[in-house]
């Protein structure tokens, strides 16, 4: 059990991680994936869109940094609390901002301070699943953290996409991406009062004594000390990166692909027709690959599994491959791809999730290791996702996603090498 349940178990686990980790994943995606849209929409070049949108979340590879403050000061529910309503304040001036003649430079600022509480909001949010589940209760939940995780991917550049190109038709491009924005910012304050009521709070009983700047810094210097000197470190340093590389190219240019004229190598598709897509045929998928995920890892062990996960997860890039390739004028055969990638999508994160929790985060420092952990998976997506719309400029769709699929490579093999310092069956003993 986790330790700090005192009084707070009686409230069922999955009531709070479903939410919480759908609004931990509602900032990400939409700054990775919602944001390249509304910018394509306004006319903003692609090169233009996957730089800066890449460039403004490097806050979930910073982190780290301040998240031993996080421990030090007030609870974890504190700060879930308060980073929601921040965020809800934020979306609400970002719906201001796209009206401006200079829109895209506000709002980029505005994105920017989304990350920073986004990123802050996940230190705390994992803080509370680690320390309120045991890992037995860790694996069980697994999958429907990565499933609330990512149905924020679902809603986001699905549903909301598909009402965004609805409202387009009426109401102008413009308009339309102001109200989506509206609604993340009441999204977000109903998170925030909904979790003010239902999260389990720690005692800070345990954390009485006085800490001052000094021995905060001495603290944090600890905790960065201790978390790259852990056993076999570099190798699961290099396999977090690697993991996701191949997602941090497509991800980025992918929708704007399914949205680019058909004359530049796209799909030519709406974003009513973008949002249906995920919304409708990505969104059943996604949600049995992660569930089902949790029970395979459960079954076979996190170790075993890890290979077909890898796979699960690389592989079905290849459909966008096929996809620049052929160009199909129906919706069905982009939709079939989708429910394959987005299945696929799943199943294979959350292993990677569950690794970072059992394999690097045990320690002294859970809560902050696990985001040093998380963090450097981002930059893995980041760094990518920053020049991807310049290579596809250069080379076109049809290579772009063909490179994809060769940068998927260095996941499989440091995959079938990535060590395993702890073992599965104890708490946080490790493996002599």
């Amino acid at each position: 059990m986790g330790k700090n349940n005192s009084g707070t178990r009686r409230i069922q686990p999955i009531l709070w991680i479903s939410t919480l980790y759908f609004a931990m994943g509602v900032p990400f995606v939409t700054i990775n994936a919602v944001s390249g849209i509304m910018y394509k929409d306004m006319g903003v070049s692609d090169s233009q869109i996957t730089f800066w949108t890449a460039l403004v979340m490097f806050s979930w590879t910073l982190k780290p940094l301040w998240s031993p403050f996080l421990e030090i000061y007030k609870t974890k529910k504190f700060f879930v609390v308060a980073t929601q309503f921040a965020i809800g304040i934020l979306f609400a001036l970002v719906a201001l901002s796209l009206p401006m003649h200079d829109f895209f430079k506000y709002s980029i600022a505005l994105f920017a301070v989304v990350a920073f509480c986004g990123a802050t909001h996940d230190v705390v949010a994992d803080g509370t699943y680690i320390g309120f589940l045991s890992n037995k209760e860790q694996a069980k939940y697994i999958g429907w953290q990565g499933a609330f995780y990512n149905l924020a991917k679902i809603i986001s550049s699905g549903a909301l996409v598909y009402v965004a190109g609805v409202l387009e038709k009426t109401k102008g491009v413009t308009h339309a991406w102001m109200i989506i924005m509206v609604i993340y910012a009441l999204l977000f304050f109903a998170l925030a009062i909904y979790h003010y009521l239902i999260l389990p709070k720690e005692d800070k009983e345990v954390q009485k004594d006085e800490k001052t700047a000094g021995n905060v810094r001495a603290e944090l210097l600890e905790v960065i000390t201790s978390f790259f000197t852990k056993k076999k470190i570099l190798w699961c340093i290099l396999f977090i990166i690697l993991y996701r590389f191949a997602e941090g190219f497509a991800i980025k240019i992918a929708p704007l692909f399914f949205k680019a004229p058909r004359t530049s190598g796209g799909l030519g598709l709406s974003t009513s027709d973008i949002g249906l897509i995920y919304g409708t045929y990505g969104s059943a998928a996604f949600i049995l690959g992660s569930v089902l995920a949790g029970y395979f890892i459960s079954a076979r062990g996190l170790k075993k599994s890890l290979i077909w996960l890898c796979c699960a997860f690389n592989i079905p890039f290849v459909v966008y491959a096929l996809l620049a390739y052929y160009q199909p004028i129906d919706l069905l055969p982009v939709g079939v791809a989708v429910v394959v990638e987005y299945f696929g999508y799943g199943f294979g994160f959350v292993g990677l999730m569950l690794y970072m929790m059992q394999q690097i985060a045990p320690g002294k420092h859970k809560t902050a290791h696990y985001a040093f952990a998380t963090g450097i998976m981002n930059l893995g997506v980041m760094i990518p996702g920053m020049f991807s719309g310049m290579i596809s400029d250069w080379i076109g769709y049809k290579m772009f996603f063909i490179w994809v699929l060769i940068a998927t490579i260095p996941a499989f093999l440091v995959t079938l090498f990535v060590p395993f310092p702890y073992s599965e069956n104890q708490k946080e003993e490790p493996i002599n």
